[in-house]
């Protein structure tokens, strides 16, 4: 019987596997007949390439499968298990021969062990989420490292949820097989390192030790549930893992002393929020002269309406002082509100690349929002956007009114209809009025086009090309404006 070798670079790749097994279908390989490869390892029995089987057979083309098959491949792919390989082919091989819905059958041996494996990596990946801990590099600004020893090949599968959650900051997670970088808006793989090249700690540990010993809960301590949520191998990566024993220890003390004290009253009346998060941040506040920076500090702890009650945080505008053209969104969207930047979510891409078109830098705008908070519909685990009502922009006027003073533009953009109103009124129909130029009460011209979001809104295809030619259009009309 005729051997076969297949490669598989990087090991965790679909790609990579699915081009493989198309080689091998066309040209009729079955399974026993392929010896499955990862990353440089040799053949042991130096069979040549699966490429030489498809070239000379020259057989039909593989089979359509459904997208529950490839997402399980794409799982399984990332298992260390070295009989994934052949145990996806075999399960390829099978659909492909007639047994179209084996994956429907949960007792077959093939379909058992994958889901295995499949379970194993979500698993694994879940733990990444939860027990990565980022430390911030010395003498860099706002760079952090992370170390990590993952069981399974799973970084390039988890780093994207790192990029979406932590969209504002430089970072790195370092693994003994593979890392990840993002530098604020580029997201990059590369070779595994050593333990010795993350940091070791950072001064924000021992605030994080005191805050989760504040907040640790005798009396719900259940030290089997603890440990299978949070296994001890994982202990490494925790600073707070080393008050655990402790605390443990300690447990059945403080409970005691719990059920003891004596029973306090409850807190009818709220207090109310103070106007900023601290004494300190008020005294520095009011040390700075009437500026952008000021202002930013006051909004930081704007309470004018509900919207920063679910808000991470506020979201101020964002670049030079003596701007010459401030672009004016909605609101901030799920990312602006975890990083604190306006436009670095999807429809802040779409955004800098429709500048780039438009031969406009973005480091000259000011950029900022009608809306300094983001609201939004919890959906699960997912946040929706919610479009503001007309109190929430009332209630932001005064900190839109500051930024247009103190930049001072020589042109303001509208971008969407929320803009538009709250700068030219409640009565300008956004329909009629876009792509046109419009004067504010102090006589500087204002251009009203469409928000990034609404084209993204579009899906793909002719529409979103069409509303994407739309908003380029407007954008260049930024190099002549009206004399007014």
């Amino acid at each position: 019987m005729q051997r076969w070798s297949a490669r598989i670079d990087p090991p965790w790749s679909l790609d990579a596997w699915r081009a493989a097994a198309r080689l091998g279908l066309a040209a009729g390989v079955t399974p026993e007949q392929i010896d499955w490869l990862e990353g440089t390892e040799a053949s042991l029995l130096d069979a040549p390439a699966l490429a030489g089987a498809a070239t000379s057979g020259g057989g039909a083309p593989g089979p359509r499968v459904s997208k529950a098959f490839l997402e399980l491949a794409a799982s399984v792919l990332c298992h260390r298990d070295p009989q994934r390989l052949p145990l996806l082919y075999r399960l390829l091989w099978r659909i492909a021969h007639g047994q179209r819905e084996v994956l429907s059958n949960p007792a077959d041996a093939d379909v058992l062990r994958a889901n295995a494996l499949a379970q194993a990596v979500r698993r694994d990946s879940h733990k990444m989420k939860a027990f990565v801990r980022f430390r911030e590099v010395p003498g860099e600004d706002d760079a952090f490292i992370a170390w990590f020893e993952p069981d399974h090949h799973i970084v390039d599968r988890v780093a994207p949820f790192f990029a979406r959650r932590f969209a504002g900051m430089r970072w790195a997670i370092l693994t003994p097989s593979r890392s990840a970088y993002w530098d604020g808006s580029h997201l990059s793989a590369g070779p595994g390192a050593q333990r010795s090249d993350a940091p070791a700690d950072d001064s924000r540990e021992e605030l994080w030790r005191t805050y989760y010993a504040s907040i640790f809960n005798p009396a719900r301590l259940n030290e089997r549930m603890m440990r299978q949520e949070m296994p001890v191998k994982y202990w490494k990566h925790l600073p707070e893992a080393t008050l655990l024993p402790r605390l443990v220890r300690d447990a059945g003390t403080r409970v005691e002393e719990m059920h003891a004290r004596e029973a306090l009253a409850p807190q009818r009346r709220i207090p109310e929020a103070p106007l900023l998060p601290s004494a300190a941040a008020a005294r520095a506040a009011e040390a700075l002269p009437d500026s952008l920076t000021a202002q930013r500090h006051r909004a930081a702890a704007c309470r004018r309406c509900a919207l920063w009650e679910p808000a991470t945080q506020t979201v101020f505008g964002e670049g030079p002082a003596d701007a010459r053209v401030m672009l004016i969104g909605e609101q901030p969207g799920d990312r602006e509100d975890l990083s604190g930047r306006p436009f670095v979510g999807p429809a802040g891409q779409l955004l800098d690349r429709v500048l780039a078109e438009a031969g406009i830098d973005r480091t000259t705008l000011y950029l900022t929002n009608a809306v300094k908070h983001f609201r939004f519909q919890r959906r699960g685990k997912v946040r929706v956007h919610q479009r503001p009502d007309r109190e929430h922009v009332q209630a932001c006027r005064s900190w839109l009114a500051g930024e247009i003073e103190q930049v001072r533009p020589e042109t303001v953009v509208c971008l969407g209809a929320t803009a538009a109103s709250a700068l030219l009124g409640t009565a300008f129909r956004f329909s009629e009025g876009r792509g046109q130029w419009h004067t504010l009460h102090d006589g500087t011209p204002a251009l009203v086009t469409v928000h990034p979001s609404w084209v993204l809104r579009q899906g793909e295809g002719a529409a979103r090309e069409a509303a994407h030619a739309l908003l380029l259009a407007d954008l260049r009309k930024l190099g002549g404006p009206p004399a007014v």
